[in-house]
């Protein structure tokens, strides 16, 4: 495929708001984890990446429609890096009807109706009057929110598919592009953190006491974190740096919530993003894992890579510093990803100190100081829903 042109991009983590504060972060090796007290949670024991400043948010009145901790976490990442004066350039060029939005996330606004149903008329069971399901909880409300806040009329659509949701964003948007449904697209991901996530997860056992330390022997489950990210993909490239060269998505269905064992679909995934991005393994030269600290994601994906013969190539997770911040985490990764381009650094895997060893890999327990030209980013999501990204250079 030919490559798409990332124009520009943006994150807003626990590491802080904005691009500069996510690479500091990632080049002191300072996570952004901090014991959960979401909400005044009392009884989970749990590290989460909370993005500080959320809850004081407030949307402007033209959108107050969508209020809630979602869509007040994606306006904060909306205001960073210059990121909606590059959307307006876009505009400028191609019309707001030309450019598209794709948004990934899990569970969206879901937090909305968690405090709407803590306000349940116990005669009638009415929820709230000021609860609004369609512009908050409803997954398309982070696509629609996105759009009206960037002022586009272009076709828009959500994706939901757990983990892998805001990395297969950048498939749709590549192939609305070729098929010249548009001519640009913003894509990212939004989740937040909520009830439903922390304690669901909980309740599958997934979730670590201690902050998570993915692919160590002792790891013991995720930390959950929220985060808000957005690119714009241009088919024009004009001056732009950066590029997604291709991407590879699979679907293994082999278990509902566990990864095939031998990370069959993972292999898939790499391979014909490798494949549409014309390149072979020995051409990239970092692995962003997906890397969640669960015994058996790390060793499925540790599987797939080395069933891909990309043993050699330095490989770590980044959940270290963010958290999981699922339906966020493609976006995240991949943003992550550019970053180490941009600065010639490939990070370790923080908090882990001594790797599995049934883990057939190359993951990094120090960080790496050498050219990156190409990084090659994997979301996997429940279900077996998966996708990886290869994003390098414009030549």
């Amino acid at each position: 495929m030919n490559p798409l042109a990332i124009t520009s991009y943006t994150i807003t983590t626990a590491l802080g708001a904005g691009l500069t504060d996510n690479w500091r972060g990632l080049e002191s090796g300072r996570s952004g984890l901090q014991p959960c007290h979401f909400f005044d949670i009392e009884n989970l024991q749990a590290w989460v990446g909370e993005v500080a400043g959320v809850d004081s948010v407030e949307l402007p009145s033209s959108l107050a429609a969508f209020d809630c901790r979602n869509n007040r976490l994606a306006w904060l990442g909306l205001q960073q890096d210059g990121f909606i004066a590059a959307v307006e350039s876009a505009v400028a060029r191609y019309g707001a009807h030309r450019v598209a939005v794709f948004m990934g996330t899990s569970t969206a606004g879901i937090h909305q109706t968690e405090l709407a149903y803590r306000e349940l008329d116990s005669d009638s069971g009415a929820l709230p009057d000021w609860y609004r399901y369609e512009t908050t909880h409803n997954s398309h409300s982070i696509a629609d929110f996105t759009r009206s806040a960037l002022g586009l009329s272009g076709i828009s659509s959500a994706i939901s598919t757990a983990c892998s949701s805001s990395a297969k964003v950048f498939a749709s948007a590549r192939r609305a592009i070729a098929s010249g449904l548009c001519e640009a697209a913003v894509v990212g991901g939004v989740d937040s953190l909520c009830l439903t996530t922390l304690y669901g997860f909980n309740s599958l056992q997934l979730v670590s006491p201690d902050p998570c330390c993915p692919c160590d022997v002792d790891r013991a489950g995720i930390s959950i974190g929220e985060a808000a990210g957005f690119a714009l993909l241009e088919g024009d490239a004009g001056s732009a740096e950066y590029a997604l060269l291709g991407y590879g998505e699979s679907s293994d269905a082999y278990h509902m919530s566990s990864p095939h064992p031998e990370g069959e679909g993972a292999r898939l995934a790499m391979a014909a993003a490798l494949e549409k991005a014309g390149l072979t393994v020995a051409d990239i030269d970092y692995i962003n894992l997906h890397g969640t600290g669960t015994v058996a994601n790390d060793l499925a994906e540790a599987n797939a890579v080395a069933r891909l013969q990309a043993m050699a190539i330095p490989a770590s997770s980044t959940k270290g510093w963010t958290g999981h911040t699922l339906g966020a985490a493609g976006i995240l990764e991949a943003a992550l990803g550019l970053l180490c381009i941009e600065h010639g650094h490939i990070p370790q895997t923080l908090n882990t100190r001594r790797v599995d060893p049934a883990l057939n890999a190359n993951i990094l327990l120090r960080p790496l100081s050498r050219p990156v030209a190409r990084v090659l980013s994997n979301s996997f999501g429940f279900g077996g829903s998966n996708c990886s990204l290869v994003l390098g250079r414009l030549p």
